[in-house]
């Protein structure tokens, strides 16, 4: 596949640079490269998606949204894998948090992303495949995190096809969320599973680097506002590990 532009994306060769950030608000991709970069210009708008590329120090580094859910990130991940030479993406989202030492503003660096998809389907694999992160990502994250003075975790998260679950009737016990949570994963998104499985297939690397917005224990939350231009922690933690690929 080599035909430019894509259905999704209305760039050519050497408009992405090899790392990008990819949050899931176009406001928040056109946030991050009016604050974070040098020299932004926009390489995408279709349907909205936002796409920039610029430097940061003196880097080049890109940042496009991916829209909600596993559908969208998957179809955008695998055109910039595929087709745009992305080697690297770091996804920068907010998730909510599942147990209690994982609070509002924590990051987690997501190890590995369990899932109630069937997107794994598509690789008819005989067995279940367990989506991870790129090693030296992860580590080169928790290293910097360290080094910045943040508060982060390292671990499982969920990804979830569903916002809203029909439990109607179901025991607080038997909630999917407690089932999870008794597993020990740390916080639910809706991407990170097929980013990681899309770069597993692809042989390049993803790591999801999220924010807690909302805790499932707890029932604090952030504003919609605050989750698109407060969460710069995550994103300088994911640029600064996007220019030492």
């Amino acid at each position: 596949m080599n035909a430019y532009p894509t259905p999704h994306i209305n760039a050519a060769p050497g408009d992405f640079a090899p790392a990008v950030l990819m949050p899931g608000d176009p406001k928040r991709a056109r946030f991050i490269a009016e604050n974070f970069f040098d020299g932004a210009r926009p390489v995408n708008d279709v349907r909205g998606v936002q796409g920039y590329t610029g430097t940061y120090r003196g880097t080049p580094v890109s940042v496009m949204a991916s829209g909600m859910g596993m559908p969208s990130i998957g179809i955008y991940a695998y055109e910039l894998f595929r087709v745009f030479g992305v080697e690297a993406i770091f996804r920068v989202g907010s998730c909510g948090a599942m147990q209690e030492n994982v609070h509002v503003r924590d990051v987690v660096l997501g190890q590995g992303a369990c899932t109630d998809s069937r997107f794994a389907h598509q690789y008819r694999l005989p067995g279940t495949f367990a989506p991870l992160a790129d090693f030296c990502l992860l580590k080169s994250a928790a290293d910097i995190a360290g080094e910045m003075g943040l508060s982060f975790h390292v671990g499982n998260l969920l990804s979830s096809d569903l916002f809203y679950k029909d439990e109607e009737g179901v025991a607080p016990e038997d909630t999917a969320f407690a089932r999870w949570r008794k597993m020990g994963v740390l916080a639910v998104e809706m991407e990170s599973a097929a980013l990681y499985m899309t770069a597993a297939r692809a042989g390049k690397k993803a790591l999801a680097i999220c924010t807690v917005s909302d805790s499932l224990v707890t029932g604090e939350s952030t504003t919609s506002a605050e989750r698109e231009q407060s969460f710069t922690d995550m994103m300088t933690l994911a640029l600064k590990c996007a220019v030492t690929l």
